[in-house]
């Protein structure tokens, strides 16, 4: 018997590019079964980029399916009847056009969970409206610094809102498959990205609702990004903690430093970020390390893409994992963080060419 926390869990996901890949790849990882269901030929979008799309899907299955003719329909209905979950990422309505909307899936599995992603939600002024990560980011508050200054600025590397909205759909699926479970009633769960990412903005976004912005908080001249003698970047993070700040004081030869306050060090932030950054760079960023360890405070390093997989903390931590090919070629993936008791976390497969998998479920061929 499988000791993976979802074994069992059959979801099928129409849902494209990152969001919903990434909220089932995670879900997979942890033991569900994930079908994509793809368009015949054409696949989901994120094929024409295959770093991208292989670093999300490995470990699924994919059939293609066209959801326009009556044989495809038929097919992704008699699948739905035989799994817990539905995940799709299209315009609102589409799939209701179909026939393969919420309702239509219901009737024929009333314990049928069905989460829709979509850039703006279901409703609202913003519904019908294009977009991606960025649209949802400007919206959600996220770039409120540019707004602020009326001047564009750098565009975040990360794409938060896609991140953001599959997370919030796996809290999503778990949250309806239990109520599913309890009730013998499917959920219907509607996931804005442009939600999600105001909603993660809650701790900023309260405050500044209520008129107590929360700008001293993060104006510590001890909490930011410094450079080192040898060019290398670290972070310090000290917040607003005086337990913290003394003895990073002693630790940087600044001893009379170390009596201030923190609304005294907001209020000379710009001064004595100046004086921290003169002091960091005189010294290696290993050597820092070691100092600032030893003091208790908190610091870490900077790194780039390729350090962060070569870091020793992310290695022991094996969040790494590097599958064979038939050929002899190797191809390394990231697998989901959470460690649970009695589980460990395996890649089941490689990632599927569009329809892998139409003859062993449609025709009862081998996979």
């Amino acid at each position: 018997m499988s000791t993976a926390p979802l074994a069992g869990l059959k979801i099928l996901s129409l849902a494209e590019q990152f969001p919903g890949p990434y909220a089932t790849m995670l879900l997979s990882d942890m033991g569900a079964e994930v079908i994509m269901v793809e368009r015949p030929g054409i696949g989901d979008p994120a094929r024409q980029f295959p770093p991208l799309f292989r670093a999300l899907n490995r470990g699924k299955r994919s059939v293609a399916l066209d959801l326009k003719s009556a044989e495809g329909l038929a097919r992704f209905r008699e699948m739905a009847s035989k799994s817990d979950v539905i995940v799709e990422g299209f315009r609102p309505g589409k799939l209701a056009a179909l026939g393969a909307g919420f309702e239509d899936m219901r009737k024929i599995n009333p314990r049928l969970v069905y989460v829709s992603i979509s850039g703006y939600g279901q409703d609202g002024p913003y519904r019908d409206r294009a977009g991606h990560d960025l649209s949802y980011e400007g919206v959600g508050g996220l770039l409120a610094d540019q707004a602020e200054a009326g001047q564009p600025g750098p565009v975040p590397t990360l794409p938060l809102a896609d991140v953001g909205a599959a997370l919030f759909a796996v809290i999503a699926i778990l949250s309806a498959v239990v109520s599913s479970q309890r009730t013998g009633q499917g959920r219907y769960v509607d996931v804005s990205m442009s939600d999600a990412v105001v909603s993660m903005l809650t701790a900023f976004l309260v405050p500044e609702a209520n008129g107590t912005p929360l700008g001293e908080f993060i104006s510590e001249p001890g909490y930011g990004v410094f450079t080192c003698k040898d060019g290398k970047l670290l972070t310090l993070s000290i917040a607003h903690e005086d337990w913290f700040w003394h003895p990073f004081c002693e630790a940087i030869g600044k001893p009379d430093l170390a009596g201030l306050t923190g609304r005294q060090r907001v209020a000379r932030k710009d001064e004595l970020r100046e004086e921290i950054a003169a002091v960091l760079v005189g010294k290696a960023r290993a050597d820092w390390g070691d100092l600032l360890d030893k003091a208790g405070v908190p610091w870490g390093p900077v790194n780039s893409l390729a350090e962060t997989m070569n870091d020793p903390h992310v290695r022991a931590r094996q969040l790494l994992r590097t599958i064979a090919h038939d050929g002899g070629k190797t191809e390394t993936f990231l697998v989901q963080p959470l460690k649970f008791d009695g589980f460990e976390t395996e890649i089941s497969g490689l990632p599927p060419e569009i329809g892998a998998d139409n003859k062993r479920l449609f025709e009862g061929g081998p996979n």
